[in-house]
């Protein structure tokens, strides 16, 4: 199975290795020239590309740029006409900077590199499947814990990212209302699976991949068993705790599902794909989504560029819209071990849906899209040990709180011996992931706890509770080596309330239900 992408698209989870995240930024100078030059929209065959076009939100502008669009050779896929962005396709190679010109666009360019039809490709990991002989083992474990607690899931032992934030404690005491829903925006999510589908929310879910809703029923699975990043992460929020596998850390609230990872064996997030799916989630009362991914095709889209300009400005105008209507958004650092707040950064994997070329970008002009955008909750992985994870990117004044995502160089136990996040899988498998796309849903289930105990909290009062109650084990006391091969990693800057490995600190369910 895949991961998804290291950090790069899905800020997702490494599946047995790394995970994947969104990024995105925008590059001081130079960097971004060279990837447009290169940009499918200027080949001789003029290959059918998808853009945004971003606008004033009056019914007059809108209307005159529709028509400047179709004067151009586009044509609209759909209008968001409440936030003013406009998803279009066209083989016209100048259309970006035709449009750019036009009274009242106030930005546009390509959402991709590759043509339409085209795909990419994942570097992605291998899931580490739990083994009916695994199952069993930690099975009995817990048959064993269970003659006591007698409420574990039968594969809860294994489940140590529960227990290190007291969210086993805490489903004792309020597992969460059914009045709060946590969207993941991902790979599409199995709600057949017995541990989903006595939360899942069908009328709160859609498939998102053309930039427009689709909400055919289904929609929002996955297309196969290779998309599971998706059900992983609605797992390990909310899985029932109804005596079948594994729990999530709300059990109680609903999950649903908006796809818009490409069909295709790349799984590319594509920024119109996401605009829909923060719209959507805004308009049918999501409290929260999940975001473990970064959007394709740029790491870091850096506001230099023309093309990544208005993908940062179409992006950030949905997930804005999104907050505007009380969503709170959570998203993944990303699995890079990148420092987000650095002086430059090399970016090699860009654009990741034609030819990467090499490029220097300023974290502080380029961003990672969707974490690193105003109101959103970025998140840090930790491992067992409550250390951060070796992949997981950070950055002083970037990270917001961490949680548990795994890190197989930190062993717990447990009958798995398995440091990586046990949740489930499409066709009723179940499986183990690490990575930042790990960690994210642990914190969109605590703030779906804080929200079950404080109904009327907008998200800035969300996000102010999630760092109030997270515990912060301060900067490393020696130099920190994530991988035990002698050389530091990483370096953290901060104090004992806030620093950038881990932000305010680790989240706690616990605290979440009672203080």
């Amino acid at each position: 199975m895949a991961h998804l992408r290291s950090r790069r698209r899905l800020a997702l989870a490494v599946p047995v290795v790394l995970s994947l995240t969104a990024s995105l930024g925008f590059l001081p100078s130079a960097a971004s020239a060279a990837p447009r030059a290169q940009s499918a929209a200027r080949t001789a065959d003029a290959p059918t590309l998808a853009y945004v076009v971003n606008t004033r939100t009056d019914p007059h502008t809108i209307a005159s740029v529709q028509r400047a669009i179709g004067a151009a050779g586009g044509t609209v896929v759909v209008t968001y006409d409440r936030i003013g962005v406009i998803v279009v396709h066209s083989a016209n190679p100048d259309f970006g900077r035709q449009m750019r010109a036009v009274r009242g666009v106030q930005s546009a360019g390509a959402t991709r590199t590759a043509p339409l039809s085209a795909s990419g490709t994942t570097d992605e990991g291998a899931v580490q499947y739990l083994s009916k002989a695994e199952a069993a083992k930690v099975e009995q474990a817990s048959q064993a814990s269970q003659a006591s607690a007698g409420d574990t899931e039968p594969l809860e032992a294994d489940q140590w990212d529960l227990r290190a934030i007291g969210a086993d404690r805490a489903a004792k005491i309020d597992p969460g209302s059914r009045n709060v829903t946590v969207a993941v925006i991902d790979t599409g999510v199995d709600d057949t699976h017995p541990d989903i589908a006595p939360n899942f929310s069908p009328g709160q879910s859609a498939n998102c991949v053309s930039g427009k809703a689709d909400t055919t029923y289904g929609s929002w699975r996955p297309v196969d068993a290779d998309h599971y990043h998706g059900t992983h992460v609605a797992g390990e929020i909310a899985a029932a705790r109804n005596g079948i596998g594994v729990a999530g850390v709300a059990p109680g609230v609903k999950v649903a599902g908006i796809t818009v990872a490409q069909p295709d064996a790349g799984q590319l997030f594509y920024p119109e794909s996401v605009v829909c799916a923060f719209v959507f989630a805004a308009d049918h009362g999501v409290e929260i989504t999940n975001n473990s991914y970064y959007v394709d095709p740029w790491l870091y889209n850096c506001l230099d560029d023309p093309d990544q300009k208005a993908i940062v400005d179409a992006v950030n105008r949905a997930q804005l819209y999104a907050q505007s209507r009380g969503t709170l958004n959570v998203a993944a650092a990303g699995n890079s071990n990148d420092d987000l707040d650095s002086d430059a950064l090399t970016d090699g994997s860009s654009p990741d849906d034609s030819t990467p070329v090499n490029r220097t970008v300023d974290p502080h002009k380029c961003f990672d899209v969707p974490t690193q955008m105003p109101g959103v909750v970025t998140v840090s992985a930790v491992g067992v040990k409550g250390a951060k994870s070796y992949y997981s990117s950070y950055g002083a004044g970037v990270i917001d709180v961490a949680a548990p995502g795994g890190d197989k160089y930190q062993i717990p136990d447990t009958p798995s011996k398995n440091g990586r996040i046990l949740s489930t899988l499409p066709n009723n498998q179940y499986g183990f992931l690490q990575g930042t796309s790990m960690a994210t849903p642990h914190v969109a289930a605590v703030a779906a706890l804080l929200k079950s105990a404080h109904p009327h909290a907008n998200p800035a009062e969300l996000q102010a509770l999630l760092k109030a109650q997270a515990d912060n084990p301060g900067c490393p006391a020696g130099p920190y080596d994530g991988n035990g091969d002698g050389v530091v990693d990483a370096t953290c800057v901060g104090g004992k309330r806030v620093n950038g490995f881990y932000g305010f600190g680790i989240v706690n369910a616990l605290d979440a239900v009672t203080r």
